[in-house]
């Protein structure tokens, strides 16, 4: 067990164990002493009690326990130390087998790219435009989306609050085919600092906070968005003079409609004041790059329609059902390219 923090753990755990074994025998033992008293007739004797009374006359007697049921419990101890040899269960012994949960789920994996290594190796040589037009890398793709990214963006792909929208064409980071790849294997960490104390006093950041609704023709103040816009060039170094955005740094476009946490007056202040952060883990090791090429391939034909417009058929449904097990239904997200 690779997860302890020292050698100590182990011992304890294993230490516990055999206490515990040893207990268990040491009390039906004990029992086992325990035999019905006879008189000189060979007769049982008037049974003890426990003390114990109930409704005048039910009493609790304290009978030997039966050799049959006590006999399963040997049979139980006897069990445990057979398994406890065979298999891992006390610390870091890993038991006369070798098995462990690690090395099985390693054949496991081995097995399935055995098995479906040429399809993926065949998909990984082609562009993802051409992948994403073909029909069964799209359904490939669609179950890797709802196992690995789905949680976060949906099953649709339209995301939540803080977890972009995919099937649009507004992308923090660019929705080139190879930008979109290259968030999924390495992943994204947005973050904009707290602003607040630079734009000035609260009346500043409502100001500010008009400016940028103005700029995508939202609800606002048109006298505070005049009074914002000097003090919007200290967040220009991001979103740039223009507020377009900068995909280099994944700095949002603020001209269009498309909001990542909402677009009201209250949310936009709440951002300017005290900032956000997004993480999307890197799938690079989780995946791999085969996988991860099919699956770029489906997020970029979301927004582009290649062909049927990005709807999934169900050819072959039996091997993409196959695909989706083996991918071991993980729980990780997807973040906006």
């Amino acid at each position: 067990m690779a997860d302890f923090f020292n050698e100590g753990w182990s011992i304890a755990i294993a230490i516990v164990v055999a206490l515990s074994i040893l207990g268990c025998g040491l009390l039906l033992w004990s029992q086992s002493k325990v035999r019905v008293k006879l008189d000189q007739d060979g007769k049982p004797l008037p049974t003890e009690t426990t003390g114990h009374v109930w409704d005048g006359n039910l009493c609790e007697n304290n009978n030997p326990l039966p050799r049959w049921w006590m006999g399963l419990f040997y049979l139980t101890i006897v069990f445990s130390i057979v398994y406890l040899v065979l298999y891992p269960g006390m610390g870091s012994i890993q038991g006369a087998l070798g098995w462990s949960q690690i090395g099985e789920y390693k054949e496991e994996v081995n097995a399935g790219e055995k098995q479906y290594g040429p399809l993926f190796n065949k998909y990984l040589a082609m562009d993802i435009p051409a992948v994403a037009q073909d029909p069964q890398a799209r359904e490939i793709g669609q179950r890797l989306f709802l196992n690995s990214c789905a949680q976060c963006h949906g099953s649709d792909a339209h995301g939540s609050k803080g977890f972009p929208n995919l099937t649009d064409k507004d992308w923090l980071y660019g929705g080139e085919p190879k930008l979109i790849e290259t968030s999924i294997l390495e992943g994204r960490h947005g973050q904009m600092p707290p602003m607040g104390a630079a734009v000035g006093s609260d009346d500043d950041v409502r100001n500010v906070a008009n400016y940028v609704l103005s700029l995508s023709s939202s609800s606002h103040d048109p006298i505070k968005a005049v009074l914002g816009k000097p003090k919007f060039m200290v967040c220009a170094a991001c979103h740039g003079a223009d507020g377009k955005g900068n995909q280099a740094v994944g700095a949002p476009n603020l001209t269009d409609k498309v909001w990542l946490y909402g677009g009201g007056i209250n949310t936009v202040m709440e951002t300017i004041n005290k900032g956000r952060a997004n993480q999307m883990p890197a799938h690079k090791g989780l995946l791999g790059e085969a996988k991860v090429h099919l699956l770029a391939a489906y997020v970029w034909g979301l927004s582009n329609n290649p062909t049927d417009g990005g709807k999934i058929t169900t050819t072959d449904a039996k091997t993409v059902g196959i695909l989706a097990e083996a991918d071991n239904n993980r729980n990780t997200t997807l973040g906006k390219q």
